[in-house]
């Protein structure tokens, strides 16, 4: 994602969110900027945001080819109600909890404009369809009372836990990334590029309760009887004309998908150029080797490697205490560090 000011996200994801850093370096393509990375106490993949700090681009807002919105998971609705009275009680105004058939949802925004969503763990996408048969009919609607226009905004607003919530408690841990929504003009033609490329596969074809004229697909990781956590990407289908998005602040540079190994990274991307997809070679970012491509619609996709892993330049328990660059940048460090904001610990 993109930031416009480093420290106030540090703020905003650690201590309201109680997101962990576990890495800070620069962009290795741009090392005037910060490249702050966040997510559970060891880095797990399915775990990581990441910001670049840009604060000399305008605010973006999404559109065709870009994200929507990020989800976040957490286990109970209980615990959902408490993080919507704590981000309130931080400024931070929230919509909802909705119901969305398979989970429930909050929404609100981080100090840049970036929306972000918390959606519970269930009850899962079996709730209305068979466990090995999910994404193979278009469902209904949703009940109207759902549907916005129809629901009771106002007692959804009402909806909070009683009292202020100062301190994160053990059941409202953040579950890593729940799902994230990106918006196209073809569901179709994802549909297929997904599935031949990446091996996501449908799970959800429904509607957007809050714009009920335009389709929101679902797809994961789904060997036929279980969803993988972290893995589920939906896209809102807008009319063929609809508004491209504008990267800047606030908006999801791209995303990242997993490769266990450097020999799975490689085959993903021999399989890639025999789709015809022009993709980047492999690139060294120190904590993981990279390679780039983008879907029919423009959006920038990544496929990283889980290791070396971010214990490499810091111990499991000190990560993202100090600045890390890469080994190229060592006789740089002094004026890298010296035009950069400092942050603390």
């Amino acid at each position: 994602m993109v930031s416009a000011n480093a420290a106030r996200t540090l703020a905003f994801y650690r201590e309201v969110l109680g997101i962990g850093l576990v890495k800070r370096t620069v962009n290795f393509d741009d090392p005037s900027s910060y490249h702050l990375y966040f997510g559970d106490a060891t880095g797990a993949p399915g775990t990581i945001l990441t910001f670049f700090e840009w604060g000399g681009l305008p605010t973006g807002f999404p559109g065709v080819g870009g994200v929507h919105h990020l989800a976040l998971g957490v286990a109970t609705p209980e615990a959902q109600l408490k993080w919507k009275r704590r981000l309130e009680d931080a400024g931070a105004p929230v919509s909802g909890p909705y119901n969305r058939g398979w989970f429930r949802s909050i929404y609100f925004k981080d100090p840049d404009g970036q929306i972000l969503e918390i959606a519970t763990r269930g009850p899962g996408y079996a709730v209305d369809e068979a466990a090995d048969a999910l994404g193979q009919l278009e469902l209904p609607p949703p009940p109207e009372a759902e549907i916005v226009g129809a629901r009771d905004e106002a007692a959804i607003d009402q909806l909070t836990w009683p009292e202020p919530v100062p301190v994160i408690t053990p059941d409202m841990a953040l579950e890593g990334i729940h799902h994230i929504s990106a918006i196209t003009t073809d569901l179709e033609r994802l549909d297929e590029f997904y599935g031949a490329a990446l091996g996501l596969r449908l799970v959800k074809k429904s509607f957007n309760q809050d714009h009920p004229d335009i389709k929101h697909w679902f797809w994961a990781s789904y060997d036929g009887r279980t969803v993988a956590p972290h893995s589920a990407l939906t896209f809102f289908g807008w009319p063929p004309r609809g508004r491209r998005t504008q990267p800047g602040v606030g908006q999801t540079h791209h995303i990242a998908f997993r490769a266990r190994t450097a020999d799975d990274q490689l085959a993903f991307r021999a399989h890639l150029l025999e789709l015809g997809v022009p993709v980047s070679p492999v690139m060294d970012r120190t904590y993981f080797t990279s390679i780039y491509f983008r879907d029919p619609d423009g959006l920038l996709l990544e496929v990283a490697t889980d290791g070396p892993g971010f214990a490499i330049d810091e111990p499991p328990g000190r990560l993202g205490q100090e600045l890390r660059l890469p080994a190229w940048m060592d006789a740089q460090r002094e004026a890298i560090a010296g035009a950069l904001t400092p942050l603390g610990r």
